[in-house]
Order: C-alpha cells, then sequence, then structure tokens
C-alpha cells in the first residue's frame, strides 16, 4: 500500500501580517508549505525553481498584498568572473581552510551565531534565538543539506554556511562570520566561495534567496553578475536599471 504521507500534494497556508523587515512601514504576509516524505527533495528543488526558501522543514515565500519588492535571485555561476575588488577580498582569505560537514549543530557554531547576531542582528526575528533552535535550523531538514565551514590555520572557526544542495546549484539557507573580521569581507568571500564550489560539481546556479532594491540589508546582492532574477516570465537577467 503506497504511503499517502509521502505521495499526498502539499498544503500551502498564509501567514498573519507582520512588520516587514526590510522596507518601513509595510506589512509582511508569507505563503508556506512543509516539506515531509520521500517527495520532500524533488518538491523542495520545485519550490526553490518558484522564489520559495528553506526553513527546517518549511518552504516559504513572499505573499504581501500590493507589494513584490522581494526579488529571488541566482547567480550564474558559469559565467561569473569576480570583480577587482572580489578578487581582492579572494586574496585576503587564502589563509581560511574550508571543509563541508555534515548538517550537525555543533556549540562552537552557535557560540559564533551568537556573536554575530548580537553584532549585527541585535532585535531582529532571531536576535532571541538559542541553542535548541540553533540545532532545529541546522539539524531538522528532510533535504540535501550540509554546513560550510571557514577556519584560520589555527583552527578558530570564523564563518560558516547552511547550504542545500539542489541539482541545478547550491542555495545558501543562512551563513553567519565573525563580525571583528570586518577587512576580510567574509560574508563576500562566503559567497565567492559558493560559485566556485557549484562550478566544481558542474551546477549552473547560487541562489541567494531574496533580493530587495530599496533595502541596504539586501543590496550587497547586486554586486554578483550576471544575476537572473525571478518575474512574471521566469528567471531572466537582472539589469541595473531594471524594476524591483
Amino acid at each position: 500500500m503506497t504511503d499517502q504521507r509521502n505521495t499526498r500534494v502539499p498544503q500551502f497556508f498564509l501567514t498573519p501580517g507582520g512588520p516587514c523587515p526590510y522596507l518601513p512601514g509595510r506589512v509582511e504576509r508569507k505563503v508556506f508549505a512543509r516539506l515531509t516524505g520521500t517527495l520532500a527533495q524533488p518538491l523542495s528543488e520545485a519550490l526553490t525553481h518558484s522564489g520559495f526558501r528553506r526553513s527546517q522543514s518549511i518552504a516559504y515565500r513572499p505573499a504581501c498584498e500590493g507589494c513584490n519588492a522581494c526579488v529571488s535571485v541566482r547567480i550564474v555561476a558559469g559565467e561569473f568572473a569576480p570583480s577587482r575588488s572580489q578578487k581582492r577580498i579572494g586574496r585576503r582569505n587564502t589563509d581560511l581552510v574550508r571543509a563541508a560537514v555534515p548538517a550537525e549543530a555543533t556549540r562552537e557554531q552557535f557560540a559564533l551565531l551568537r556573536t554575530y547576531l548580537d553584532s549585527r542582528h541585535s532585535g531582529g526575528g532571531m536576535s532571541d534565538m538559542g541553542l535548541f533552535d540553533y540545532v532545529a535550523m541546522v539539524e531538522e531538514t528532510p533535504v540535501n543539506t550540509h554546513i560550510v565551514e571557514y577556519r584560520r590555520p589555527d583552527g578558530t572557526l570564523l564563518a560558516a554556511a547552511l547550504s542545500d544542495v539542489l541539482r541545478d546549484g547550491l542555495s545558501m539557507v543562512y551563513s553567519f562570520f565573525h563580525p571583528g573580521e570586518d577587512a576580510r569581507s567574509l560574508g563576500t568571500h562566503m559567497i565567492l566561495d559558493h560559485v566556485e564550489a557549484a562550478k566544481a560539481r558542474g551546477l549552473p546556479y547560487v541562489y541567494l534567496g531574496y533580493w530587495v532594491r530599496d533595502s541596504e540589508k539586501m543590496d550587497y546582492k547586486s554586486r554578483f553578475t550576471p544575476l537572473e532574477a525571478l518575474g512574471a516570465n521566469g528567471w531572466e537577467r537582472l539589469s541595473a536599471d531594471a524594476p524591483a
């Protein structure tokens, strides 16, 4: 007998309205579905291609009334060429040791995350995250995912990225880094590293989540070109003067 839990059509739900974290004065709502059973991986991939993001066993995307400012974007890895400043960032971080490890939370990672949140996102939606919340974020996953750690030669953990592996790319779910290492531009370095990792795997894209033109928090994503954005006509190249 077929297990209906593994084959049923996913149900979608809509969240109540809340303050938008990117554009002041606007209301945010999300539509979401659960990723469960043997179809979790293909469903996650199909929803990612449709502009959803993953959080634990949930796939979600904005569904805000009268607003479409959040645009899903992905880097075309095979055509990406780093800018002069991005090449400098790469050179600054040649000493870092990169390791892809299983999606298993550690206290070391959590300590780094807390340092990052307290410095960069105090008062934000994740500011009260505890150890058990972090364990759930990393380990409650029904899809192919891993953590990429970046360490100094002495073993000190400086940055980490939780990333999903899709058939056509890598999806950066969440990344964090030591806030006292500004000169390294670790956030940019992790994206550059994922582009190289996608190329090495023969994968065409690196999914970066949402880009919001008028949000300073999101502006950095537009520096990775060529960039494709998901719009009414599907995935298209994002030009500097394209509407958000």
